[in-house]
């Protein structure tokens, strides 16, 4: 027994800062969203869509506990997120995650208002939608999921080829569709609104701020292009080359990555050294590598 022990303590993973991190960030994330669903969208009786969503509408007609059903329904869903996205890790960090949300939406902290702050129901769409996105973005972070929607939709689109946008899009539907039949019309065209506010909230909790701008310069001067943006921006450039469909011309094609605030300062140096280059510039939603963030494990 002694040596058994010892062989499952040698093989233990170590704890690191990382996976410390990702924990809190589950904890964070559950924690806002159930105070999400118990302050604002039980008591304005909108549907937040997935699992939870349907345990709202469940608990509407028959008084079952809210956190009882979510923990009920995702069981078959984790079991096969485990099968099928990634094994052990990820099962037992949305687990985790889901169990934790579970609990808090039916034990709920005692100074948190049992019929919500508001009877606006634009308030409670709003700030409803605003902090169970950053939850769920956090959950995110944390390399976790929340469960139903998400597990389901990944699912579908390992397993069907099912775009997860569209996945999302089909599951959601259906539980708007049933809260419009529970609750009322104008209820389920509010939990619309926060469903959209949720998922922008998401999106930018999950990604940070790190949105940074891609360039696309084809000139004839790349050499006096190149050296302006090493020299006064201070950001690497990578050459490529090309050539005009219409003119069958040879261009150098530059690619370079800013950020938002240095947008002005190189259109003007590409201005300055090539007065006929054509820029393309886009958006990238982070940059990892020198210069920029650094990669996370």
């Amino acid at each position: 027994m002694g040596t058994l022990l010892k062989t499952i303590r040698s093989n233990r993973p170590p704890l690191t800062w990382q996976s410390a991190r990702d924990a809190l960030f589950l904890v964070a994330g559950a924690t806002l969203q159930a105070l999400a669903l118990r302050v604002f969208l039980v008591p304005a009786l909108l549907a937040s869509g997935g699992v939870s969503g349907l345990a709202q509408i469940i608990n509407h007609y028959t008084g079952w506990p809210i956190g009882l059903m979510v923990f009920l329904g995702n069981i078959p869903l984790v079991t096969l997120g485990w099968r099928y996205l990634g094994g052990p890790k990820f099962a037992l960090r949305t687990a985790f995650a889901v169990v934790l949300f579970s609990i808090l939406v039916d034990y709920p902290l005692s100074w948190i208002p049992a019929n919500g702050l508001t009877p606006d129901p634009v308030l409670n769409a709003l700030y409803g939608g605003v902090i169970s996105g950053v939850g769920f973005g956090l959950v995110y972070r944390g390399r976790g999921t929340s469960g139903g929607t998400d597990i389901l939709a990944r699912i579908l689109s390992h397993w069907r080829g099912i775009p997860i946008s569209q996945s999302y899009l089909m599951t959601d539907a259906l539980i708007i569709l049933l809260a419009g039949l529970s609750f009322s019309w104008e209820n389920a065209l509010y939990a619309l609104v926060m469903l959209y506010v949720s998922g922008i909230a998401a999106e930018a909790t999950s990604q940070g701020s790190n949105v940074v701008r891609t360039a696309l310069i084809v000139t004839a001067q790349p050499e006096s292009v190149t050296q302006e943006i090493l020299h006064r921006l201070g950001r690497g450039v990578t050459l490529m080359p090309g050539r005009g469909g219409y003119t069958g011309q040879e261009r150098m094609v530059i690619y370079c990555v800013v950020t938002r605030a240095e947008v002005a300062l190189l259109k003007a140096v590409v201005r300055a050294a090539d007065q006929s280059a054509f820029m393309v510039i886009g958006q990238a939603h982070e940059a990892l590598g020198e210069g920029f963030q650094p990669f996370s494990e």
